[in-house]
């Protein structure tokens, strides 16, 4: 089945000029794995569709359980050279929560606030 990371994991940001630093955190440590597997710094900024612009920098921070992403390009030029407000580090952090993870059904119960499950993701 497939849900909306932000049932497997919360993500934290920082922006300094036109990069992003957008860490992923598991919330639990048998999530780990999966999101080492399907997050990748490939689909990370596919996912952005165009919104980061260079290279993006995936760190594993195993003894965290996170994902460290580096986003080069990813702020306009930088927030005070930006006329996209909506384009701080803060934003961009929101919005990977949204991307898709499969995972097996079995793993239903674990998964934070599954009683907001979207039609597509419910078994």
């Amino acid at each position: 089945m497939k849900v909306q990371l932000q049932h497997l994991a919360h993500a934290r940001s920082g922006d300094k000029g036109d990069i992003a630093n957008i860490a992923v955190f598991a919330y639990e440590p048998e999530f780990y794995p999966l999101l080492k597997a399907q997050l990748t710094a490939e689909r990370f900024k596919a996912f952005y569709q165009g919104a980061i612009t260079g290279q993006v920098l995936r760190y594993e921070v195993d003894n965290l359980d996170a994902l460290n992403f580096v986003c080069h390009g990813a702020l306009g030029g930088g927030v005070s050279r930006s006329l996209c407000l909506d384009n701080y580090g803060k934003a961009l952090s929101a919005a990977v929560l949204g991307f898709e993870v499969e995972l097996p059904e079995a793993w239903l119960d674990k998964l934070r606030g599954r009683h907001l499950l979207t039609r597509q993701e419910r078994p």
